[in-house]
């Protein structure tokens, strides 16, 4: 199977980019970020404290986190519970860049997402998917924007979807999970050294979407 990998940070685009292009490309998406807010919604639900590794793991062996395809669309599943519509607030997303920092949650998820580009052409996005989840993926990118472009885009995708939001807070919390990514210990962000580098501060998202179009139809002659 042939497989695209995105990473980058919070709020560089990649999940919309990476569903744009499967859409285009007819490849499954695999939104990683969403299995570890799955994680962190589950500790969550459950009162655990995000910054104790070991209370963490211990939750662990009573997950069960999946992603299920439908018309096209991928959708998380909590032991069997659809919580798409329920992972994507702040808090969500602090607890899931705490979580993904330990060493058993990446390994917890690492099969699943293996299994996924084993069985489909895939465009997988998250944060350590060049470097360590697909090493060998076909082509490898990394986006990335100002932060204040990252968090102003948040901030857009937050209101629109009716939540409270506040644009200080917002690019406050953005700098906390870019530190938390780029410092933790286990597989931290970084580009994978062939990945191509795709700065998308001040591009429209069709703008953006047509440049790694072009860089797709380069790589594999399409």
């Amino acid at each position: 199977m042939r497989a695209i990998a995105i990473d980058g940070p919070t709020g560089a685009g990649k999940s919309t980019m990476a569903r744009e292009l499967a859409k285009r490309l007819g490849y499954v998406h695999a939104d990683t970020g969403a299995l570890y807010r799955a994680i962190g919604y589950h500790m969550l639900c459950h009162s655990t404290d995000v910054a104790n590794e070991g209370a963490v793991e211990k939750m662990l062996r009573d997950v069960s986190v999946e992603l299920r395809y439908t018309d096209g669309e991928s959708r998380v599943f909590l032991n069997s519970k659809d919580i798409s519509e329920h992972i994507r607030s702040e808090e969500v997303s602090m607890a899931a860049s705490a979580v993904s920092a330990y060493p058993a949650v990446r390994a917890f998820l690492l099969g699943l997402q293996r299994k996924i580009a084993e069985n489909s052409d895939v465009i997988m996005d998250g944060r350590d998917i060049g470097t360590v989840v697909l090493p060998s993926a076909a082509l490898k990118l990394f986006l990335t924007a100002s932060q204040e472009d990252r968090a102003m885009r948040r901030y857009v995708q937050l209101t629109d979807s009716g939540q409270e939001a506040d644009y200080c807070a917002v690019l406050r919390d953005l700098k906390t999970r870019d530190h938390n990514d780029s410092h933790r210990k286990a597989a931290p962000l970084t580009p994978a050294e062939d990945a191509v580098i795709v700065d998308t501060t001040g591009r429209e998202l069709k703008e953006s979407i047509e440049l790694i179009m072009k860089i797709v139809g380069e790589k594999f002659l399409i």
